[in-house]
């Protein structure tokens, strides 16, 4: 190649070009998530919902991390970051969080690797093994950690008693591309120091500055209830965690996955068509 033509490639290169250095590791990115996303949805049922569970005592961890660093400390920004212990624990061990679910399976379904109907077993026993995962566990924090009862229950009553607004459809919203947002962050490296670094960014955005997030805020109610002095009940957890179900949804759908998907319209086209 002569000079000429290697200045004019590097010029092209530097201005977007689509064989550049971006280029390429968009690409290795976009073929570990379709793989990856195979992978997930082929789960039978029993895996499905034991990979669900685990990662529900997994946040719960994280939770209870949360609420002790709240207790001594009275700092929401650090305990964000104690909170971040279940998404490495989740990263760490393969396990599912329901609200990781919105881009990896997502493309993967795009892009004709899967059906819509695994993705719709992987959502609802995620969601369904989750909560239930979250459930025992903080049952057993309540038990063994009395001490953090009265501190469980103002944090859980911050969300469980939440008006339907327009803060709360926000807040929810952007807890869903915070969440898919981590995602994507970890699979565009293959370094586990850079996951890492991921996901108590990740934490700390989340329980740090209070956003609204379905299992997790759900995981606080759950707790409150089982201490006996919770001033809400489960009709009230439901009304909550409906319309910030359908908010993470929307946020992790529509302000992460549908932007990638725009931005891998070509491959997403080879690999219908492949």
């Amino acid at each position: 190649m002569d000079d000429e033509t290697e200045h004019a490639t590097d010029d092209r290169r530097s201005l977007g070009d689509t064989d550049g250095p971006m280029e390429d590791v968009l690409e290795e990115s976009f073929t570990r998530q379709v793989e990856e996303g195979m992978q997930r949805l082929s789960r039978p049922w029993r895996e499905v919902l034991v990979t669900g569970f685990v990662g529900g005592t997994e946040v719960s961890i994280g939770v209870l991390s949360m609420l002790v660093v709240l207790h001594e400390t009275g700092s929401q920004l650090l305990a964000g970051i104690a909170f971040s212990v279940g998404f490495i624990a989740l990263l760490l061990g393969r396990t599912e969080l329901f609200t990781e679910g919105f881009l990896v399976p997502v493309v993967t379904v795009v892009a004709k690797r899967a059906k819509a109907r695994q993705l719709a077993k992987l959502w609802s026993g995620t969601l369904v093994a989750n909560l239930l995962g979250g459930w025992l566990i903080m049952w057993l924090v309540v038990w063994g950690y009395p001490s953090l009862n009265a501190q469980l229950v103002e944090s859980a009553a911050h969300y469980a008693t939440a008006p339907l607004n327009g803060e709360t459809i926000v807040l929810s919203v952007l807890g869903g591309a915070v969440m898919t947002l981590l995602t994507r962050m970890q699979h565009g490296t293959d370094d586990m120091t850079a996951k890492i670094v991921a996901a108590v960014i990740a934490g700390y955005l989340l329980a740090g500055t209070e956003m609204f997030h379905s299992i997790l805020d759900s995981l606080l109610i759950f707790g409150a209830l089982h201490t006996g002095d919770a001033p809400f009940g489960y009709g009230d957890w439901l009304a909550f965690v409906v319309p910030v179900l359908l908010g993470n949804m929307a946020g992790g759908l529509g302000l992460v996955t549908l932007l990638r998907l725009i931005r891998s319209k070509e491959r997403l086209e080879e690999e219908r068509s492949s």
